[in-house]
């Protein structure tokens, strides 16, 4: 179980992970800060969930923060399912001096923002998704389950919002099946989260990006902070990083509707808040 120290806890002024891994892969990453690679998922860690996530934005004191701790570490890297530009819009990280070592993976690595070009790399988009954005209001209307739920718009992904439902958890759990079947037929997945529901291209989750960057820019160590059930596969990259000797520390932004990440992680803090105060910590210690 993850230790629930938060970072600025005037009690408890330096976090503590509560597994033998996870204070190696922090000792790793304090002793040779310019090899460890930060790895953030954006909302619910970064930015504050919402119950819109167009209004979504990054904690004020992130930025701040980041840009204390992304010149004294080789990378930090924020992976999102989102698209790359978005994030970058919600999160403020564009020009902003300090965050040159910053690079966004949205849609789960299949587009990235550098923050030293301003530019973004893509692939072309799965077709799949075109047929499915396309298919799916008239899809929730047939099978009765379009009240309070919402769709977002996510470019290389479409998701089914239920938390504005009457019954959230019920709507999510009468979704679920009919979106799986829908998404299998257009060749895509379904990626369960917060009241949520994405339909998204398969081989494309926060894992495989976490590793691929790791693996390119020869990390020393790696940190990786998430909230949510898409963060699991990330949590499993660090697993793997750590099986081939590279140290990790696992970090869940505190959540009570996501109790696997919290039993999977080395350290919980106190959600973006508690993050930043990570951060920002990491930052003074390094010096």
């Amino acid at each position: 179980m993850g230790s629930h120290t938060d970072s600025t806890d005037p009690q408890h002024p330096w976090p503590t992970p509560a597994t033998r891994g996870g204070r190696d892969g922090l000792d790793a990453l304090l002793a040779q800060p310019g090899k460890a690679l930060v790895g953030l998922d954006f909302d619910g860690t970064l930015a504050p969930i919402v119950a819109d996530p167009e209004q979504a934005r990054a904690h004020p004191d992130a930025v701040p923060a980041l840009a204390a701790l992304a010149p004294k570490v080789a990378a930090v890297a924020v992976i999102t399912g989102r698209p790359a530009g978005v994030a970058v819009r919600h999160g403020g990280f564009a020009g902003v001096p300090g965050l040159e070592h910053l690079v966004v993976l949205g849609h789960y690595g299949a587009e990235r923002w550098d923050a030293a070009t301003g530019d973004v790399t893509a692939p072309p988009p799965h077709p799949g998704v075109a047929a499915v954005r396309a298919e799916l209001p008239g899809f929730l209307d047939q099978i009765g389950a379009w009240q309070g739920t919402w769709i977002e718009e996510k470019g290389r992904a479409v998701a089914v919002h239920t938390r504005r439902a009457a019954d959230p958890q019920a709507a999510f759990e009468a979704l679920r099946d009919p979106l799986t079947e829908l998404a299998h037929r257009h060749g895509l997945i379904v990626e369960p989260g917060r009241m949520v529901l994405e339909l998204r291209p398969p081989g494309m989750d926060k894992g495989v990006a976490l590793l691929d960057f790791a693996r390119e820019i020869g990390a020393g160590s790696v940190l990786y902070a998430g909230d949510d059930l898409g963060d699991l596969p990330a949590f499993g990259a660090v697993d793997t990083l750590r099986s081939d000797g590279t140290p990790g520390l696992l970090v869940c932004s505190g959540s009570d509707e996501v109790t696997e990440l919290r039993k999977r992680a080395d350290l919980v803090v106190g959600g973006p808040q508690g993050v930043v105060r990570l951060l920002r910590s990491l930052a003074e210690r390094i010096g």
